[in-house]
């Protein structure tokens, strides 16, 4: 049982309410605590800086944001910042680690029905496999959408019907920011309650597809340094841009706050 549900959207920067649940304790959330029909959708994201970042000119995002059951500070700058603004923050919660907590008890998913939305085969197939591993193939619902799938209004229709039929109580959006944020806040209507985490590509480390980051890179909190390396061409460019929006952020917050 969680003891600390009051510390949900208990700090706020860049006009946002964050919560200092840790990754153990958003799990845990997620598996005992679940929505009702009045609830409706909880929608779950973990700003990183890039998720500041874009959060200067991005409205749908903002509005994603604003609107979400559970906001956590991911990224190590995002968390010193709420410290230098002397907010009352614990630790970081990741996408990464709150997946790895919901994974590492798979007993307590058998009265879950998890519907995925991936970004790839090779992620798909990895989940289908640690489903069976786990006698979870009925609980799990996967599927990769085509590029570009949030504006056909066709297919988003029938995805969104397909999660609703198969009673989805966790949602797993894994497509990276914004689009995974912005999907659930615009269709949370046509949802069923449950329970939507925006985690990007936490699940292919939570089912052992890439190598999770080493406890020493973990503990200096150097783990974007460890995704470069992973995927430089990608990310290098992301990163260094994401990193002088985030400063423009601040700035910016620092300024015009109460």
């Amino acid at each position: 049982m969680i003891k600390n549900l009051g510390k949900i959207g208990s700090s706020a920067l860049f006009g946002l309410k964050f919560s200092c649940l840790s990754e153990q304790e958003v799990a845990e959330m997620v598996t005992d605590h679940p929505r009702t029909a009045q609830q409706g959708v909880g929608l779950i994201i973990t700003p990183n800086i890039q998720h500041i970042a874009l959060l200067q000119d991005n409205l749908a995002l903002q509005h994603a944001c604003k609107n979400a059951a559970l906001l956590t500070y991911d990224g190590f700058p995002l968390v010193c910042y709420a410290k230098f603004r002397n907010q009352p923050v614990v630790e970081r919660t990741t996408g990464r680690g709150i997946v790895q907590h919901l994974l590492a008890h798979p007993e307590k998913l058998h009265t879950q029905k998890m519907f995925m939305v991936l970004d790839s085969t090779i992620t798909m197939q990895a989940t289908q496999s640690w489903a069976r591993k786990y006698n979870l193939e009925k609980n799990i619902d996967c599927v990769v959408p085509p590029h570009g799938f949030e504006n056909n209004s066709e297919y988003c229709k029938n995805l969104l019907s397909r999660i609703k039929i198969f009673e989805t109580s966790i949602l797993f959006m894994g497509l990276g920011a914004p689009k995974s944020e912005i999907f659930i806040d615009q269709h949370k209507n046509q949802l069923p309650p449950c329970w939507a985490l925006c985690i990007g590509q936490a699940i292919l480390v939570a089912v052992g597809c890439r190598p999770s980051p080493p406890k020493f890179i973990q503990a200096l909190n150097l783990e974007w340094l460890w995704r470069i390396k992973q995927e430089p061409k990608r990310l290098l460019g992301r990163y260094i841009k994401s990193g002088w929006a985030f400063l423009h952020a601040i700035l910016k917050d620092l300024t015009c706050r109460d």
